[in-house]
């Protein structure tokens, strides 16, 4: 039997209404019951994955040409034609590290908001943790982004540009915090998004809008050159997104070191909008944990 079949057959099951699925739990008893499922989590990553490309020639393949396609267009329109890779050198690896760290953000915030939505059959079915549901959309989104982040070290390769530098710990903290803000998003966004249905089609204009906000196609010196040190240069700075594509970019992009300038403390501010992102994760899921009582009902 195939993980699809088996998960249809799920679907296809009495509805079974449990009182205990109204019943608000605590962060680490939510963590507890999500761990008990890891095998059930791990089949709805691999059934999503699967299901994304089915009947596909190319398959998993699209996961890589996908971003190429990207990287093309907005190194020839972008930084060609609209000359944005002035004083950026080795554009190509700078908007490529941008893209990678965004894109991972991007989808788990886009694929966890209708999570619960996309799996309705399952939730008005059967038990389980709500909260596998935008879980199982970042664990898809993880491997898309491992993939993509592999043609970002093969382009390095041919660059010759390999990232083998101290400043490559910048890695760690970036795809920290891209992690934790995207699954304290996405559980929020996930459990609105059942309650009021224009929640997804809002989080992808924003999405869109944090984009062209992002320094991905322009550098952040750039921006500060545009409004001076203030204190909008600030909050800019301190978007843990803008942070984080900072971060990948020093790690990733060693041939803008000596040349493009970074705010200072870069590091510092990394770690307490990583703080600040755990403590947005555990109000996230306590909200989440409130409002799936009723998600059966609902969808």
């Amino acid at each position: 039997m195939t993980e699809l079949t088996r998960f249809d057959k799920l679907a296809q099951l009495p509805m079974k209404v449990l009182s205990g699925d109204k019943k608000p739990r605590s962060s680490l008893a939510s963590v507890r019951e999500v761990f008990s499922r890891r095998e059930m989590l791990g089949l709805l990553v691999r059934r999503d994955l699967k299901s994304r490309y089915k009947d596909s020639v190319l398959g998993f393949t699209w996961t890589l040409i996908r971003p190429l396609i990207q990287l093309l267009i907005y190194y020839v329109v972008i930084g060609k034609f609209m000359s944005a890779e002035r004083g950026i050198p080795n554009f190509a690896i700078y908007v490529f590290a941008g893209l990678t760290a965004y894109g991972y953000f991007s989808e788990m915030i886009s694929s966890s908001t209708s999570s619960i939505l996309n799996n309705a059959g399952l939730v008005k079915k059967i038990y389980m943790p709500r909260e596998v549901f935008p879980l199982a959309a970042v664990g898809s989104a993880t491997f898309n982004f491992l993939m993509q982040f592999v043609i970002l070290i093969a382009a390095t390769l041919i660059a010759r540009n390999f990232p083998l530098t101290p400043d490559v710990v910048y890695l760690i903290p970036s795809v920290l915090i891209l992690l934790v803000y995207g699954m304290a998003l996405g559980l929020l966004f996930s459990a609105l998004n059942v309650y009021l249905r224009d929640i997804q089609y809002l989080v992808e204009v924003v999405l869109l809008l944090m984009l062209w906000a992002s320094p991905i196609v322009y550098s952040w010196e750039m921006v500060k050159k545009a409004i001076g040190d203030s204190l909008l240069l600030e909050i800019y700075t301190d978007n843990p997104v803008t942070l984080a594509v900072l971060g990948f970019q020093r790690a990733i992009w060693i041939a803008g070191h000596n040349v493009v300038a970074y705010p200072d403390n870069l590091m510092p501010r990394m770690l307490v909008a990583l703080v600040i992102g755990i403590i947005g994760l555990i109000l996230a899921q306590r909200v989440f944990s409130r409002l799936q009582g009723n998600f059966a009902q609902e969808v």
